[in-house]
Order: C-alpha cells, then structure tokens, then sequence
C-alpha cells in the first residue's frame, strides 16, 4: 500500500452533519423520561439498536446493554469498553395533592427555579397525559411587595394547576407519577435546542456511532450501556458497570458552554461547534491521563474538533466506571451545550459529528 492510500485511509469521516439523524435526536428529547420512569426513551432506543449489535438485553434496573464483538487476530487482546449514556432528564414526582386539587413535586435532578415560573408541563397518570400549569405560590407583580418581586422560590413552593377539582385529581393522580417540563425539540440555526439533550444528545450520539460502525470490523467489543437514574447518583452506569465488567470506560454526557452574554472566557467551559469535549477533571472523576492523551492525539491526528474540559461542579456515568470493582481507566467525552438543565438544552450539528467520529476512530 502507497503512502498516500495510507493517509487517505486515515483521513476522518466527512465533518458535515448532514447525514445525522437529527428528526432522531428531537424525538429523543420529546420523550418523557425521569429516573426511574424511562420506558418511552428505553422503547425507542431497542427498536433502533436492531441490526446494530450481536445481542442486547435489559437489566434489572432497566439499563439497556447492547454488544458488539471484536474482530481480532490470533494472539491479540480486545479491550472491554464500556461506553455510557443515560437516558433519564430532569424533572419531578407527584408527592402531595392538596384539599383544592392543587399538586405538590419532588424534583428529580438539579433545578435552577428561576427557570420554572409559568411552565407548561404533563402529569403522567396511569389513566394518561394530564396537562397542567407549574408555578410558584406567591403574588402576581401587581400586588407583591419589592421585596416579594425579588424572592428565588424553592422547589417546594412549586405547584401544578390541572384546571381540576380536588376529587377529580385524587381519581386520576397518585403520589409517585411523573411530571415532565413541555418543550418541542427545534432546530435553531446550527444548534438543537429541547427539554433534555441531557443526555438524549449522548444517547443519540451513541446509537450514530453504532450505525457508523454496522458492517466494519472492532478492534475493541464493545459495550454501549443506555442507563438508567444518572441524574439521581449514577445508579444505572453503577449496576452495569459491576455486571460488565469493563477493561476501558467511557462515559458520554453533556457539560456547560457558557459562552454567552455575561460570562468571563474563563468561565465558559467549553464552546459549541469547537468539537467534543475530552473531559479531564469534574467533581465526579478525574479522567485516566493516558486515555486523555490517546483520545486527543488520536483527534488532532485525524483532524477531528475536539476541546479540553475542566468542569468545577458535576458528574457523569465515567465516574460510576471508574468506580466499578477494582477501578477502570475511563474518561467522558463532553458534548459542549448551552443552557443545561432548562427546557432549550442546546447542542451543535459539528460537536455531534466530532463524537461520533472521534468514537468510530477509536473503536475500528
């Protein structure tokens, strides 16, 4: 072989986006799905992995486990890798209905309340979807005080308006349903704004990078974990990185950009359509240096965006990887997103096909 077939065989996948699945990715983050209750997202993900894997299955706390086996010569060893995505989003349980029909939530996930005055949201009852009104309780702006307007409600002085009698409520509602935020997936410009690309961005990414690779060889078997309950303590990535085992972890998730209006460079985090993150420190995890070196090397080598991350607050399924058993070498790639944890969640097309090509190279 030439050494210019050689350098073309290196070369990247092409940098558009343009045969992403994007329709997938905004179905994805319609779909409700809080810890614990993600059967929608998990229906969705099963169907899609139909002639992408050798074998799936479910665990007993709901994680999808999907494998690929490698193609390795006499004499190699394949590593185990682990790759993790949740597919949980924020939101809330039913804990209280009071005597006027007026519902009362827990928060599942962290929530920045400023960003929950007035929402549209959907109680999931068993009988089905009942849509209601979530605010804070308190004064409208014309009767409140100064000091009234000023005030950043807690959670618990949150409640839902189902335009319902108390009794009407009490028949259709339990303690225990889940409430999700309303918010239609969009594309604005080149970003992808909805109610939970944390982490349905990483979910999607996942199963791209395994339609990327139907037909080609693995150097690697591959584990793609879909997990459950991230936004409550890692609870699913925890349970299946123990039953899988893995050699190398890798941990997809969102983290901030926060390169906007208001905000000091140095602050900013990441910056969307600069390439995937290549995580090496949150409050979680610091990521396996030499992982780190071997995914950026490996990006700058094939020409593939890519950015540093050092995130001061958060965590993701790597850290309940490297955790597992023994230990294991894992990092997180980051996909940079603007406004996380509010309904217009936004990623960009380029930072989407960085991961995947980045994941393909390194997995092939």
């Amino acid at each position: 072989m030439s050494k210019k077939q050689k350098k073309a065989d290196a070369a990247p996948a092409a940098s558009t986006a343009a045969d992403l699945r994007l329709d997938l990715l905004m179905r994805l983050s319609d779909l409700p799905g809080v810890p614990g209750q993600e059967d929608a997202v998990r229906t969705l993900v099963l169907a899609e992995l139909d002639g992408l894997v050798d074998e799936v299955r479910v665990d007993a706390l709901g994680n999808v486990i999907a494998r690929r086996a490698p193609r390795v010569k006499k004499g190699e060893v394949a590593e185990r890798v682990m790759i993790s995505a949740h597919m949980d989003e924020i939101g809330f349980l039913v804990r209280f209905i009071d005597d006027r029909g007026f519902v009362r939530v827990q928060a599942l996930g962290g929530f920045d309340t400023r960003n929950l005055f007035a929402r549209d949201v959907t109680v999931h009852a068993r009988g089905g979807a009942l849509p209601g009104i979530m605010t804070p309780g308190g004064k409208p702006v014309h009767i409140a005080s100064p000091e009234e307007r000023k005030k950043i409600p807690e959670v618990k002085e949150f409640f839902i308006d189902l335009g319902l009698s108390a009794d009407e409520v009490r028949a259709q509602v339990r303690v225990g349903d889940m409430v999700t935020l309303d918010q239609t997936a969009r594309q604005v410009g080149r970003l992808v704004c909805g109610k939970a690309m944390d982490d349905r961005a990483s979910v999607f990414l996942l199963l791209e990078t395994l339609r990327a690779l139907r037909g080609q060889d693995l150097r690697h078997e591959l584990i793609a974990v879909f997990s459950t309950q991230e936004e409550v303590g890692l609870r699913g990535a925890i349970t299946a990185a123990y039953g899988v085992q893995p050699t190398v972890g890798i941990g997809l998730d969102v983290t901030l950009a926060v390169d906007t209006p208001g905000v000091a460079p140095d602050e900013a985090v990441t910056h969307v359509g600069q390439g995937i993150g290549i995580k090496v420190f949150d409050s979680s995890m610091i990521s396996h240096r030499g992982l780190v070196d071997s995914f950026w090397d490996l990006a700058q080598e094939r020409g593939i965006p890519a950015q540093l991350e050092v995130l001061a607050l958060g965590g993701t399924d790597g850290a309940a990887i490297q955790r597992s058993r023994e230990g294991v070498p894992t990092l997180t790639l980051s996909l940079p997103t603007r406004y996380i944890h509010t309904v217009v969640e936004a990623v960009h097309v380029d930072d989407l096909r960085a991961g995947v090509d980045l994941l393909v190279a390194y997995l092939r």
